[in-house]
Order: C-alpha cells, then sequence, then structure tokens
C-alpha cells in the first residue's frame, strides 16, 4: 500500500498529476484543488489511495487527511466506487460534505457529477451516523480564486476545462457556458483554476 508521495511535481494535467520520488514518476489522479496547490519543478507531498482492481491499479492523491479519510467512507456506500468518490471531492471538500450528509441535504448531493436522487439517498442513509468526526474539518473554501499571470488563451481553456467537466460527468450544454462566464470575467485564468471556478459554481447551481 503506497500512503503518500514526497518528490518533484514534474508534471499537472486537468485531473492528476506527476510526482518524481527517487526517478520514479507516479501518476496520482486528484481534485482541482489539490491540484491547485502544485507547483511544477517544486517539491510536494501528498497523502495517496492506491486502488487495485483485476485490470488497472490507479493511485490517488490528497491534500489533507480528512478529505482521504472521506474518499474511504465515501466507497462504503454501495454502488460507489473510487471514480465517484474523488468527484464527490472534486465539487466538495470533506467538511462540505459531512454537513450535506448531516444535514440531509440531497439536492445539494446531487450537484455531484453522476450523483441522482437515489445515490443522494443512499450517502444520507448509510453516512449520516458515521460523517460526524469529519465536522471539525469543514473549511469552505469558497473565497477568491487565484488569477495567476499567464498569456492569454481563454478560447483553449474554454475547450480543456469543458472537456474536463465532461469527464467528470457534466452535460455540455450546461458546463460550456459556464466555463465561457469564468473566463469572461478572468481572461488569464489557468486551466487549473477555471476548472476549479466553474466547480465552484456549478456546485451552486
Amino acid at each position: 500500500m503506497i500512503a503518500s508521495l514526497r518528490g518533484s511535481v514534474i508534471h499537472i494535467a486537468l485531473d492528476h498529476a506527476v510526482i518524481d520520488c527517487a526517478g520514479v514518476g507516479y501518476r496520482v489522479e486528484t481534485t482541482p484543488s489539490t491540484l491547485a496547490t502544485l507547483h511544477r519543478g517544486e517539491e510536494a507531498t501528498l497523502l495517496t489511495y492506491l486502488a487495485v482492481k483485476e485490470d488497472a491499479m490507479t493511485l490517488y492523491g490528497f491534500s489533507s487527511d480528512e478529505d482521504r479519510g472521506m474518499f474511504h467512507l465515501l466507497q462504503t456506500v454501495s454502488g460507489l466506487g473510487p471514480r465517484l468518490a474523488l468527484a464527490s471531492l472534486s465539487v466538495m471538500n470533506a467538511g462540505e460534505l459531512c454537513r450535506a450528509i448531516a444535514g440531509e441535504e440531497a439536492k445539494t448531493l446531487q450537484r455531484i457529477p453522476g450523483v441522482g436522487k437515489r445515490m443522494a439517498e443512499r450517502l444520507i442513509l448509510e453516512l449520516k451516523d458515521k460523517v460526524a468526526a469529519f465536522a471539525p474539518a469543514a473549511d469552505p473554501d469558497s473565497g477568491a480564486l487565484a488569477t495567476p499571470d499567464l498569456p492569454a488563451g481563454a478560447s483553449a481553456v474554454v475547450l480543456q476545462v469543458t472537456e474536463a467537466l465532461i469527464g467528470l460527468g457534466f452535460n455540455e450544454r450546461i458546463a460550456q457556458p459556464v466555463v465561457e462566464g469564468v473566463l469572461e470575467k478572468s481572461p488569464t485564468l489557468d486551466t487549473s483554476a477555471a476548472l476549479r471556478a466553474a466547480l465552484s459554481q456549478l456546485g451552486r447551481a
């Protein structure tokens, strides 16, 4: 079991990063909020979870114990696998998920791509009495988004971020206008920051 990684960040994509640990590059699937804390060429430490299937091994990374713990807990729900658990943490952090589940906020949970009415109700039924440990971790990240000094390339960013949102389960007709609105307001955002901003807006929709 790979519990954590520490090494130089050699690549950052929309849904993963590659971390060089003693000459071995580990691809780590993670959330936009975690990706935003990483910087190419700098050393980083991520807590990890290795999902092993018959045809694949996937490494998931987290910037906090709370998020990794919630990732584990979410997968105890019937029919909820690591991909959907990661999608959940891409929309809400551990504290926010805790509040939504404990407060029986099914509508809030349905903002997660791939979570319909039945899955939202299942999350509440199976986890309501188990999420109390995550309440202190509530740390709403609704503050201002970073606007890095990057060359203008808004149209390309729109395409990349829209594609990433479709991959997370959002409908293109819903996702693209949101992304276009984000880039219209802040045309210098890079793909990672634009994706976080779009997810934030979609989560409130």
